[in-house]
């Protein structure tokens, strides 16, 4: 199989552009409704994307949850995904959602560095313990902001990471048509990869992943497991689309994974 076809999700899920309609209504509804508690585009850098939203509970934060979205570094931003926020939220966390640079005007290295610095102002705004996630290529995002050659200004609060459906290796990508804005070298894809990166021994991690994902999905999550030697969850019945829907729900395993005992 070329490498294409295998990182090709939409294909393979059936009504697969209904999607980014549904999760756009979702997020516009869930700010909507959330009122004075969603204070938006709060600045982290100087550049057009360098914003975040922080998405308040009804009562004193417990802690921070940071989620970065996915899209292959070259799509969405943070009003895409605002409802994933409720899950946090229901368990009395505060969740911020950044934008970065898309590529082909950054590259990964460079959104690595802008998602630093994003946790780090966010961190700012709310006390308390920082947990952080995120889907697809914000999985290997939120798996890079736990690795010790990366800083953060509030470092010392990150208790855990949950990357879903991660991008741990960066090489196959180098073999996809999407190279050509990513622009990803050898070099690069050693530096940014999170399974060639030291975890920070202080840092918790579980790595989540769909059952019913591309299988390339499902061997880039098990290759950060077994290279950070940590928990990965195959959540049964769930694909690259869907797979994150458990951060709407308090109660969900996915939240679980994410608060639990914190």
């Amino acid at each position: 199989m070329d490498a294409d076809t295998a990182y090709a999700n939409a294909p393979f899920i059936p009504g697969a552009e209904e999607y980014p309609p549904r999760w756009k209504a979702r997020a516009a509804s869930f700010r909507e409704a959330l009122g004075a508690r969603a204070r938006l585009g709060l600045a982290y850098g100087p550049g057009e994307r360098h914003r975040f939203d922080l998405f308040l509970p009804d009562a004193p934060p417990r802690g921070l949850a940071v989620f970065i979205h996915g899209g292959f570094w070259r799509a969405f931003g943070r009003e895409d995904w605002s409802h994933l926020a409720a899950g946090a939220l229901a368990r009395g966390w505060a969740c911020a959602l950044p934008s970065y640079t898309l590529a082909p005007q950054a590259r990964i290295a460079q959104i690595t560095g802008e998602m630093a610095a994003a946790v780090s102002a966010a961190a700012k705004e709310v006390t308390g313990a920082l947990v952080i996630t995120g889907h697809s290529a914000g999985g290997h995002l939120s798996a890079r902001m736990a690795c010790e050659d990366v800083e953060l200004a509030a470092g010392a609060r990150l208790a855990r990471v949950v990357p879903i459906s991660p991008l741990s290796d960066l090489r196959p990508l180098m073999e996809t048509a999407m190279n050509d804005d990513l622009r990803i070298d050898a070099a690069e894809a050693e530096a940014e990869s999170p399974i060639f990166c030291t975890r920070r021994g202080d840092v918790g991690a579980h790595v989540w992943v769909g059952g019913d994902e591309r299988p390339a999905f499902v061997d880039q999550a098990r290759w950060l497991g077994a290279a950070w030697e940590v928990a990965v969850t195959v959540e049964p019945g769930r694909h690259h689309f869907d797979v994150i829907e458990g951060l709407e729900r308090g109660e969900s395993a996915l939240c679980g994974a994410l608060f639990d005992g914190l």
